[in-house]
């Protein structure tokens, strides 16, 4: 026999795939919930909790919980650039920065080729489409080669920025690493998913000409909200290039 608790998602699922209560409908309050169901609060947050689980009920802190609009896919384009032009220009999509200057330490040391201490020009963003969060992303480059104005919301660099890309110029190489891994706490909070359900972080690394490092990007998208694009071009040999 079923946990009184799945009795209780059960019901709420059918309400909700019915269109009783829609997308973006905010759930009565959990001790509302409880008194309608003759059951504990203890109970009804675990029957909360599958719905949760399944991406049907997302809980916003201090707000309540609400029903889950489908989840609008963002497309990341492999290479630079980040984010898919058509997406990036749609006014629904809008991305916050936090721009500040830290100092390399640990993994960033080793990830831009620098000496610890150094100073770095770091860029804190999160895309949304309304209060949605689609993707996070932690921009670094050295503070010497931060061109005036960049640590500003000043054009090109807020456009620039919006694409999870903070150089205006393409660089020579790029470097990724994609996983798929759980959250960590902070990343579940911010971007409202379960903590056990995957993320997609990618390692962005890009390199001039000589070789130096002059961006890392530290990205993670929710697994159930991205489409990774990466495009591969045949190399055409020197040699015969110059035959």
């Amino acid at each position: 026999m079923s946990s009184r608790h799945y009795d209780i998602a059960d019901d709420l699922r059918q309400q909700i795939t019915a269109g009783r209560i829609k997308p973006g409908e905010r759930l009565p309050s959990e001790a509302g919930l409880a008194d309608r169901y003759k059951v504990s609060t203890v109970t009804l947050r675990s029957a909360l909790a599958v719905l949760q689980s399944e991406g049907l009920v997302e809980k916003i802190h201090g707000k309540g919980n609400f029903v889950r609009r489908p989840p609008r896919k963002t497309v990341y384009v492999g290479g630079w650039g980040t984010l898919d032009p058509w997406t990036a220009a749609e006014a629904a999509l809008r991305v916050t920065v936090r721009r500040t200057t830290v100092q390399a330490h640990g993994h960033l040391a080793t990830l831009l080729k620098v000496p610890t201490g150094s100073p770095l020009a770091e860029f804190d963003c999160i895309s949304h489409e309304g209060e949605s969060p689609h993707g996070l992303a932690r921009i670094y480059i050295p503070r010497d080669l931060a061109p005036a104005g960049v640590l500003h919301d000043e054009p090109p660099y807020r456009e620039a920025v919006t694409r999870f890309a903070v150089l205006s110029v393409p660089p020579a190489a790029v470097r990724e690493t994609v996983c798929a891994r759980p959250p960590t706490p902070d990343e579940a909070s911010t971007l409202r998913t379960n903590s056990s359900a995957p993320v997609l972080a990618l390692t962005r690394v890009a390199t001039d000409a000589t070789g130096r490092v002059v961006e890392a990007a530290l990205l993670v998208f929710p697994g159930d909200r991205v489409d990774a694009v990466f495009t591969t071009h045949r190399m055409t040999d020197e040699r015969q290039t110059q035959a």
